[in-house]
């Protein structure tokens, strides 16, 4: 996380906004404004910490502040604590301790041992920019919380940040769900992590989820998620990155291309490569469509790179698609409430059916891709490499970036989308 003060801006100041509210140090508005409210929170943040008082979020603060970023704090047992007595002085619950910590007796604590002490608030927040950092934070948040999340790393971006891979359930039917390809579409992330949390404590809970037992479908199916393909491309648009290197070659490629607004505009990768024009599948006649369109060099959207799988974090989900050798992919995107379903002439098995299940969960159309954006997608890639059901899945409506207020309407339409998806095949 860099160094925040008064003055500073974008989704860091959002993130420690929200924190210092978790906290207890609010109320504050997360409107990613470092001003005279957040400093003075800030500032009774430290003092409560033996911190130097200076309101400003440096290293030091940082890790301090940590456990509110990932939604749980480690504890070391000493002597005369009990399960109990460390849910009330967490806020916490015992249920939600022992979940974090299978294989702890509570009649039992043993001396010494680091416990997660999980608090009450969710982990995903969903009001608030998102960062390749808040990634992070939210994906070891929630494997901490639930024990039974696998995560990992698929690779690793051009600016070296994890491409972060979750997975739940053990069932043979495997699915991958990914987001963020293009860097002005990043709402769809928040989508994927809230859909894991939702299940996952729906399952500690012996609840439903989209009115399916989460036991079942977990039984049923193992689901595996890349929530943000893109992490540089997404700190670009949200203001996140805002100088160095890598911000100055992004500036310079976007003058390139005033048609793009900057950053805004901005869908490729860091480098300005477009990861969903990466893939080996008519990737020629994508070139040429766009080289038409005049796109021939790095730009904020629409080029397709010097060759297929030329960007390190497409390489990445091509390989990591073929070892996981998935039943199904859902590929999401923004915007237009539509499903796309076919590439060129292949119609793999009961796809049509399943995109006709999609649309009745969702409202959302189902249609064929135009030609213009038909090749070299990840989804066409898919569906050519394996004749298995792939789906671009473009959710919501207006003009990228879609505003986080959209979020809970966007989550609402593709909760079905994204619990059937691990069901249909």
């Amino acid at each position: 996380m860099r160094l925040l003060k008064i003055g500073s801006t974008g989704p860091a100041v959002q993130l420690l906004q929200l924190a210092l509210n978790r906290a207890g140090y609010g109320p504050l508005d997360t409107d990613g404004n470092f001003g005279p409210g957040t400093e003075a929170a800030l500032r009774r943040f430290q003092a409560g910490r033996g911190l130097p008082a200076d309101g400003v979020a440096g290293n030091q603060t940082h890790r301090a502040i940590l456990p509110w970023y990932l939604g749980y704090i480690t504890h070391p047992v000493r002597r005369g604590d009990s399960v109990y007595a460390l849910a009330q002085r967490y806020g916490s619950s015992m249920e939600a301790i022992l979940l974090a910590n299978p294989g702890v007796r509570p009649e039992a604590l043993p001396l010494g041992q680091e416990l997660v002490i999980p608090f009450s608030f969710t982990v995903v927040p969903t009001n608030i920019a998102y960062c390749s950092a808040l990634v992070s934070y939210c994906v070891r948040g929630l494997a901490a919380r639930y024990p039974f999340i696998g995560t990992g790393e698929i690779g690793r971006s051009v600016m070296g940040r994890p491409l972060w891979r979750m997975n739940l359930g053990s069932g043979e039917n495997r699915v991958l769900y990914n987001a963020g390809f293009h860097a002005n579409e990043w709402i769809c992330v928040p989508l994927l992590l809230k859909f894991v949390e939702e299940l996952a404590a729906a399952f500690a809970a012996g609840g439903r989820i989209f009115s399916v037992s989460a036991a079942e479908l977990m039984d049923y199916a193992s689901i595996y998620l890349i929530p943000a393909v893109n992490p540089d491309g997404i700190d670009l648009v949200t203001g996140e990155l805002q100088s160095g290197e890598y911000y100055a070659a992004a500036r310079r490629i976007g003058a390139n291309y005033p048609q793009f607004s900057f950053p805004d505009g901005w869908k490729a990768n860091i480098a300005g490569t477009d990861l969903n024009l990466q893939y080996p599948a008519g990737w020629e006649q994508a070139r040429e469509i766009k080289y038409a369109q005049g796109i021939v060099s790095p730009a904020p959207a629409d080029y397709v790179g010097p060759s297929p799988l030329s960007a390190p974090e497409a390489r990445a989900m091509y390989d990591y698609s073929l070892a996981l050798d998935p039943s199904l992919i859902l590929a999401y995107h923004t915007q237009g409430q539509v499903i796309y379903w076919k590439f060129l002439d292949y119609e793999p098995e009961n796809s049509r059916q399943i995109a006709a299940t999609f649309s009745a969960v969702s409202g959302y159309g189902v249609e064929e891709t135009p030609y213009a954006s038909g090749f070299a997608g990840y989804k066409d890639w898919f569906i050519q490499q394996f004749d298995r059901p792939g789906y671009t899945i473009e959710a919501g409506l207006g003009v990228n970036p879609l505003p986080i207020s959209q979020f809970d309407r966007i989550y609402r339409d593709n909760l079905g989308i994204l619990t059937m998806g691990a069901l249909v095949t």
